[in-house]
């Protein structure tokens, strides 16, 4: 029972991190076009991420089978509150370093490292590398080249339809603030059963019970602790007029829409980082030090979630032999 609520409390950690890390990237191009105040953004991104956490209980439980490990390793692992734990410190501690760093990285690359990690540290053979190809490394390497291109042509073809003007307007905020709430919508949506897949194993705790957890302390990491990775995403990778943020989120929106209508684990951060890249290359504004910055740490991410994850099985058998 102990490990259950360690379980518990850990799942919510790795939401709050993911709140604090994640809750900004669908607005980032709000607050970075000058359309709104930093406060306004975070609060209208933290208000619609929420909307999305509710709505995936309801329509995103095909995440959770694969985000438990099921397939990835063995059933029994997936049974293990052990195993869950250590995968849920190690993704966790992972994004906590990263948001005091002021990097947006992917809280879905470090629960696949997490999972890979403490499937390795719990015996001989435990990681299936197929499921693991298929199901999580192909989508995370392919949605940030999707991404910038996506961005980019979703720029020409507003372009020429003359629906991004290089000022603001009433219209254009309106489309501005919508694109970005579908965008934060979406990711929601698709990072929420990540998390909640972790409390699975949980059966004293009825699974809708873990789907408002993880929307809640995904919220509060939102509100309390987003500025340092909000600066580095609204000001730092490209510059942006609100028509070019508005294309921004248009090309996040749809991409994290579609990924999570397929059970696809996507990285939200991915997504939107490369479609502001994708515009940014397009319109020569792209700064490529902090780019280049930014990809080093999505590099890390996945083998620093693996590394902690494992290194929480090794401790938990030192202090839980009997798990």
């Amino acid at each position: 029972m102990i490990l259950i609520i360690l379980l518990f409390i850990a799942t919510c950690f790795v939401a709050f991190t993911n709140g604090a890390n994640a809750n900004f990237k669908g607005v980032a191009s709000i607050y970075g076009s000058g359309t709104a105040s930093l406060r306004t953004t975070i609060w209208w991104g933290t208000a619609t991420t929420f909307a999305g956490a509710i709505t995936a209980l309801f329509a995103a439980r095909g995440l959770l089978a694969a985000f438990s490990g099921k397939g990835l390793v063995p059933d029994a692992l997936t049974q293990s509150s052990d195993f869950l734990l250590a995968v849920a410190l190690g993704a966790a501690i992972t994004s906590f370093l990263a948001t005091r760093l002021s990097f947006p990285v992917s809280t879905t690359h470090a629960l696949v490292g997490a999972l890979v990690g403490a499937g390795l540290a719990s015996g001989d053979h435990t990681v299936h590398l197929t499921p693991l190809i298929k199901t999580f490394v192909n989508p995370l390497l392919l949605s940030p080249v999707l991404a910038i291109a996506a961005g980019a042509l979703v720029y020409f073809i507003l372009k020429a339809a003359r629906l991004l003007p290089d000022h603001r307007t009433r219209t254009l905020d309106t489309l501005h603030f919508l694109s970005g709430g579908a965008a934060s919508f979406a990711r929601g949506l698709n990072d929420t059963p990540k998390m909640a897949a972790l409390l699975m194993v949980a059966h004293a705790l009825d699974i809708r019970w873990g789907f408002l957890a993880v929307a809640v302390t995904m919220a509060i990491g939102g509100l309390l602790d987003a500025r340092n990775v909000a600066e580095t995403l609204g000001k730092k990778i490209t510059g942006m007029n609100p028509g070019e943020g508005f294309a921004a989120n248009v090309a996040t929106a749809l991409l994290v829409n579609a990924a999570t209508f397929y059970s696809l684990p996507v990285s939200t951060t991915h997504v939107s980082v490369g479609s502001l890249v994708g515009i940014g290359t397009v319109t020569r504004k792209a700064h490529w030090k902090s780019v280049g910055q930014i990809a080093l740490c999505w590099l890390v991410t996945l083998p620093c979630g693996a590394a902690l994850a494992a290194l929480t099985v090794l401790l938990l058998r030192i202090l839980h032999p009997v798990a």
